[in-house]
């Protein structure tokens, strides 16, 4: 049960991914400037629209980072209930997590008003990576990878 349960937790935030990815330009706007608003109102401060902007890539690229270290967090769960992390399965959790990435700034490329960048495969992987090594220090011993 266990396992199943990490599955579908992996295969939820996929898919969060995949729906954030598939939502127009004008839409994802919307979503970010609605957590730009709540962070500007908590600062309480009179922002002009080159600091609202710098919030708002801010915001867009923790999100980004945020959501794939949870992807790396559940997949080194899932793949240690399967095998042994070792440096060689660490590696490819990173590629997979790149791959995920990679394909969805390609998925990207086909909605209204979005683009694929690089930039992002980047802070994905990053962020991936570090909820990879997360796992790590909090659950495997020492002597694993």
């Amino acid at each position: 049960m266990k396992k199943f349960f990490k599955i579908i937790l992996l295969l939820l935030c996929m898919i969060s991914i995949f729906t954030f990815s598939s939502d127009t330009g004008s839409s994802s706007s919307k979503k970010s400037r609605f957590l730009v608003n709540i962070v500007v109102s908590i600062t309480n401060k009179k922002c002009s629209e080159e600091e609202i902007e710098t919030i708002t890539f801010v915001i867009r690229k923790l999100a980004h980072f945020t959501i794939y270290f949870v992807l790396g967090f559940l997949l080194i769960s899932l793949f240690r209930e399967y095998l042994i992390i070792d440096k060689r399965i660490f590696i490819i959790m990173i590629l997979l997590c790149m791959m995920y990435a990679c394909s969805d700034e390609i998925h990207q490329l086909f909605v209204s008003d979005r683009s694929g960048e690089v930039r992002d495969v980047l802070i994905d992987t990053v962020g991936s990576t570090i909820g990879l090594v997360t796992y790590k220090k909090i659950f495997l011993n020492k002597k694993d990878i």
